[in-house]
């Protein structure tokens, strides 16, 4: 070995002793600089020993957040499917309800005060929201779906999330908001919400909800959730479909038109001799080609049906026809659709007939107002009275 190499060994030697000198001297300031800034004058109470931490003040009690409205559900129903009939129907086509039913409630409110069924509501004042709200999620008639937000929302951003569910089969599928300022409503642009509850119709006029329309549902309704930023709360699909056939059997069961009608005396009318006699009497033609008496609301009282169809010129028969369910008893749809086949008797020169051609006397009519009224009070009593919003979607 050379003196040149020895003296390379030996640089090299003294480089790698100032390396680790240099390391070692920045961690010793490292340290001391983590010390000085962690330290403190004051004794932690958490680490004192034989000492108990200082109890935090009591939170000043929050206020509960009001619970959406529930409804008895229809938990028994007649053993026997009825058709509807007006001669004297038997008390079991009422499916009773129960007189108190749990009112839903989150897990963090079981003080929440139990809030008046919908139908008998004792509070006086009721925002239109909010009623807007309970008949577009109405526990009676849907099956509600609790959405948990992760945090507060504004209604244009879920809006056109909430556009794609809006049907699962032919039953509609709602959703309504808990509002910052503390009412339920539907969700609107500009609002701010910090809970959601959706809610599809359990039974409709033709039939009812149905296993795969629900697993649909539940499919489409965690796709929504996803979106939004919420976690749904799925009911037990056993007990839904329980609920659905029971208020199916209802509907099914109080599905009642009442049809009076009207026969030519003579020669067969000429349609437009008819439409000429019908707008006298007050009807509007629909674009369908249907003939209603309006109810002076946007809605009507009762239809009339020429019984033939537009290619025929002339027509022996007309109908009028009431839909029971639909037409409050306020209104008295039966008086009002006599009244007017009693008008149109003198106009036309025609008989008040039965569907057997039979004529129906002034006793007999009577007699079917009789039972009319106790269909009505029928209904009542299951909470679902005729003409309401209720009835309105059921029997829609």
């Amino acid at each position: 070995m050379n003196d040149l190499q020895i003296t390379l060994f030996g640089a090299g030697g003294v480089f790698i002793v100032a390396v680790f000198s240099y390391n070692k001297w920045q961690e010793y300031k490292a340290k001391k600089s983590v010390e000085r800034a962690f330290s403190t004058d004051h004794d932690d109470v958490l680490m004192r020993e034989g000492e108990a931490p200082a109890a935090a003040p009591a939170p000043a009690t929050a206020p509960v957040e009001p619970v959406l409205r529930q409804e008895p559900r229809f938990d028994a129903a007649p053993a026997v499917k009825t058709e509807p009939s007006f001669s004297a129907p038997p008390a079991a086509a009422v499916a009773p309800v129960p007189a108190s039913a749990p009112v839903y409630a989150e897990p963090s409110l079981e003080a929440a005060p139990v809030v008046a069924p919908l139908a008998v509501p004792q509070q006086e004042e009721v925002s239109v929201a909010s009623e807007q709200a309970n008949s577009l999620v109405d526990p009676l008639i849907d099956c509600l779906l609790p959405l948990s937000l992760e945090a507060p929302v504004r209604g244009e951003k879920i809006l056109p999330v909430l556009q794609t569910l809006r049907l699962v089969g032919n039953k509609p599928v709602h959703f309504i908001g808990l509002h910052v300022n503390g009412d339920w409503e539907p969700i609107v642009h500009g609002g701010v919400y910090t809970k959601m509850q959706g809610g599809v119709q359990l039974a409709s006029r033709t039939t009812a909800l149905n296993e795969l329309e629900y697993s649909e549902l539940v499919t489409r309704l965690r796709g929504v959730a996803d979106e939004i930023g919420a976690e749904p709360e799925v009911p037990d699909m056993m007990e839904v479909m329980a609920e659905a056939r029971n208020l199916h059997r209802f509907v099914t069961g109080h599905d009642a038109q009442l049809g009076v009608n009207l026969h030519t005396n003579g020669a067969p009318w000429a349609i437009s001799t008819l439409l000429f006699a019908l707008e006298k009497q007050g009807f509007d033609v629909r674009p369908d080609g249907r003939f209603v008496m309006p109810d002076g609301e946007g809605g009507h009282l009762f239809s009339l049906s020429t019984n033939v169809t537009l290619a025929e010129e002339t027509t022996p028969r007309l109908t009028l026809l009431l839909d029971v369910p639909c037409v409050a008893p306020a209104r008295d749809g039966f008086g009002a659709m006599v009244a007017c086949a009693r008008s149109l008797v003198g106009r036309l020169d025609a008989t008040i007939v039965d569907d057997y051609n039979q004529a129906l006397s002034d006793a007999a009519l009577a007699e079917i107002a009789g039972q009319v009224q106790e269909f009505y009070q029928e209904m009542d009593a299951a909470d679902i009275p005729a003409g309401s919003t209720r009835a309105l979607r059921l029997f829609s």
